[in-house]
Formats: structure tokens, C-alpha cells, sequence
């Protein structure tokens, strides 16, 4: 074997390595992980939607409330 081919083999054997980190060998692997951050990204951009909708709706029922407490005096 010479030098070219023990380099080629041995970047192979790294390269297989980095592979299976990255895609995971019978667990999760980086891909995994970054698909479960971005799915819990998402979940929490959807709760701060959903609260902030209702806080505006609070808001709003509260100006309406003054409006209607003002216009009777």
C-alpha cells in the first residue's frame, strides 16, 4: 500500500466518523438534535403568539371599558 492510499483510506475512516455523528448511528444524531431544537423553537414562537394575541385582547376590552366608564360622566 502506498502513502497516497494510507492517506485516502485513513481520511475515509474520519470522514465515515464525522458521518455517523452527524447523522446518527442507531441514536440521534446532530441532525436529530438540531430538528428537535428547531421544533421546540417553533412551539415556543407559537405560545408567544398566542399570548400576545390576548394580551392585545385584554388591552383592547380595557380601553373600551375606560371609553364607556368616561362617556358616562
Amino acid at each position: 500500500m502506498t502513502d497516497f492510499e494510507a492517506t485516502v483510506l485513513s481520511d475515509l475512516s474520519v470522514l465515515k466518523n464525522q458521518m455517523q455523528q452527524v447523522m446518527g448511528n442507531g441514536t440521534t444524531g446532530r441532525i436529530g438534535q438540531i430538528e428537535d431544537q428547531v421544533l421546540r423553537h417553533d412551539q415556543a414562537l407559537q405560545r408567544m403568539k398566542g399570548s400576545a394575541a390576548a394580551f392585545g385582547g385584554f388591552l383592547t376590552l380595557l380601553h373600551v371599558a375606560i371609553d364607556y366608564v368616561a362617556a358616562k360622566h
